[in-house]
């Protein structure tokens, strides 16, 4: 079997991503699958070089905020901005880069499991842990049979569970995690599933960005999501509305 190593939700929180890089699983991966949200942040530029310097063992997902960013930076983003830093970093972002998160695939299927950010029909639709099967079904409507395993990102928090004989697998944010402190992804392999978390020292990934990144609001971002964590339990609130629709 192909071992995949999953990183969701990136949003350009370039320590957080060193750090998961730098796990040994994921160096001994055979794919690195990018799912989603990925360069949305503080640090857009460092962190999409990064990534496409590691060549073809990554496999790239497009997520909403990787088209928001391409709308933003080409002018036809007509909605309010989802938070302070996308405007900023979609106009950081070299022409090239805006053409690589441009031309991403919103799903990748490897063997038989679908890698998508939200939804495999939706790049911004929010579905939950405990989210009934009915709500589930919504969802995986139209999927093919041999699709026996779904892995996406989006709500920040990990998660594994099964839905009607198929598994699904949240992989959590490396830059933003909700719930629990410390990047998450999740390593695919032979074994199974696992959800991991890297070690981060995040007062060390807090003054990096402080001095690294040219984002105005960057102090202001470092307290929120570096140097505080958001629970689970109010993350799957503030959600909850949502995964109703």
């Amino acid at each position: 079997m192909t071992t995949v190593a999953v990183l969701a939700d990136v949003h350009g929180v370039l320590p957080a991503l060193e750090a998961v890089l730098g796990e040994a699983d994921v160096q001994a991966a055979d794919r690195i699958v990018l799912a989603g949200d990925i360069a949305s942040g503080p640090q857009p530029v460092e962190t999409l070089d990064v990534l496409t310097a590691l060549g073809d063992r990554v496999v790239w997902v497009r997520g909403n905020a990787d088209r928001e960013l391409v709308e933003m930076a080409r002018g036809t983003y007509d909605a309010q901005p989802p938070d302070a830093v996308s405007p900023w970093a979609a106009e950081q972002l070299r022409p090239d880069q805006v053409g690589l998160l441009a031309a991403l695939p919103t799903t990748v299927t490897i063997g038989e499991v679908l890698f998508c950010h939200a939804t495999p029909r939706d790049d911004e639709e929010v579905v939950l842990v405990d989210s009934p099967i009915t709500r589930w079904a919504q969802v995986f409507e139209g999927l093919p049979d041999e699709v026996r395993t779904v892995v996406c990102g989006h709500t920040h928090m990990p998660f594994a569970r099964q839905v009607d004989r198929r598994l699904v697998v949240n992989a959590g944010s490396v830059g933003m995690p909700y719930g629990a402190p410390g990047p998450s992804w999740a390593l695919l392999s032979a074994d199974g599933v696992q959800l991991r978390r890297a070690p981060l020292d995040a007062a060390k990934a807090a003054d990096r960005i402080l001095s690294e990144s040219s984002y105005p609001g960057r102090a202001d971002w470092v307290a929120e999501y570096l140097l505080h964590n958001y629970s689970d339990t109010k993350a799957l609130e503030a959600f909850r509305p949502r995964s109703e629709a």
